[in-house]
Formats: structure tokens, sequence, C-alpha cells
């Protein structure tokens, strides 16, 4: 009697369990579909402020489809820079405007270094945003304050970054004691800078293509 008593209660106890467990995966299934949209509006809202603040001019910025080719991908990736979503700057006669890129680097002092960049069709880079940076205080942590400011309107094809001050247009003056957060910010903009010429040319070929 003693052991199907202890069936019956272990079988209760078991059916109790499910029970909670499927009421609990109910609910959290419910709150999903009740915060997926307002999350999905959120966070397209903050990537059009982002996009908006290196390409001021643009009325909205959607999703490229094609990303980087193999070949840059991989050679980027040697100085730690990987890019992510590319979106196309478009006025509002759904003209082509540029291109704003996300572009991050690896070898942070701190960690990875996610930027924005807004670049127009005539190669000219509006500004970056960073939007992820964990450097030293007082140090790599000036990137905002030091070093996007330097990248602003300027139309280059690479960047330098110099120890000894700035002689020429394609150069950056490090933040002082902070070499390698100014060189993976750097390389983060050149890498952007590269995508960006590769889908220019590509949309040549293919016009040339055409006629």
């Amino acid at each position: 009697m003693k052991k199907s008593g202890d069936l019956k209660v272990m079988i209760k106890e078991t059916v109790i369990i499910f029970v909670i467990t499927l009421l609990a995966g109910i609910m959290l299934g419910y709150v999903h579909e009740l915060t997926k949209d307002p999350i999905a509006k959120q966070k397209e809202k903050e990537v059009q402020e982002a996009c908006k603040a290196v390409f001021s001019n643009a009325e909205r910025f959607d999703v490229l489809k094609e990303g980087v080719s193999e070949t840059l991908s991989a050679s980027l990736l040697e100085n730690g820079v990987k890019i992510g979503t590319i979106y196309t700057a478009k006025n509002g006669n759904d003209e082509t405007l540029g291109y704003v890129v996300e572009s991050t680097s690896s070898r942070g002092y701190g960690g990875n270094i996610v930027l924005y960049l807004g670049i127009t069709k005539d190669g000219v880079l509006n500004d970056i945003s960073i939007l992820e940076i964990s450097e030293t205080p007082g140090l790599g942590m000036r990137a905002q304050d030091v070093l996007v400011p330097q990248f602003h309107d300027q139309a280059v094809d690479h960047f330098e970054y110099t120890k000894t001050g700035k002689t020429a247009e394609n150069e950056i003056d490090a933040i002082s004691g902070a070499t390698i957060t100014t060189k993976a910010v750097t390389n983060a903009v050149n890498g952007g800078l590269e995508a960006v010429a590769e889908i220019q040319n590509s949309n040549e070929q293919g016009g040339a293509s055409n006629e």
C-alpha cells in the first residue's frame, strides 16, 4: 500500500510540474509575441538614428542585400575588421546618395569597437559614429572626442594614423597613450571605405555590361 501511495504522490507531483512548465511556456510565448513588434520597431528606430547621424541629408536607409565579397572579407579580417550591415542612403526622390556601413574592429584595447560610416557616392566620408567601445577611461575612451571629428568630411581612399602630428589630409592624429585604439578605429574606417569602393566598382561594371 505504501508503494502504491508513493507512486500516486509521484504521479501527482509530476503532473503539477508539467502543468506549471506548460503554463510558463505559454506565458513566455505570449510575452514574446506581445513584445516582439515593439522591440523590432525600437531597434529599427535606433538604426535609423545611427544612420542619420552619419548621413544627415538622407531621408531613409535601406538594407543592401549584397554584402562585401569573400575576398575582401578575408583581407579585412587580417586587420581584425569585419563589415556588418550596409545601408543605401536615399533622398525623398528615392535617389541613392551614398551608403552607411557598419564596421567592427576586434582589436581595440578593451575589445570590439563598432562604428558606422556615412560615405557619399562621390567618396566623401561625411562622418563616423562610434556605437560600441570599451576602452580605457581617459585614454581610448577619448576616441569620440579626439578621433571622430578628424574623419569629418574627408575625401580620401585610405587613412593612416600618426603620432608625430598630422601633415597630410589622410592622416589622423593618434590619441596620446592610446595607439591601439587609434589603430583599431582607423582600420575599421578603412574597412568601410573599401566596402563602399567595392560596391561602387560593382555598380559601374554592372552598368557597363548592360549598355
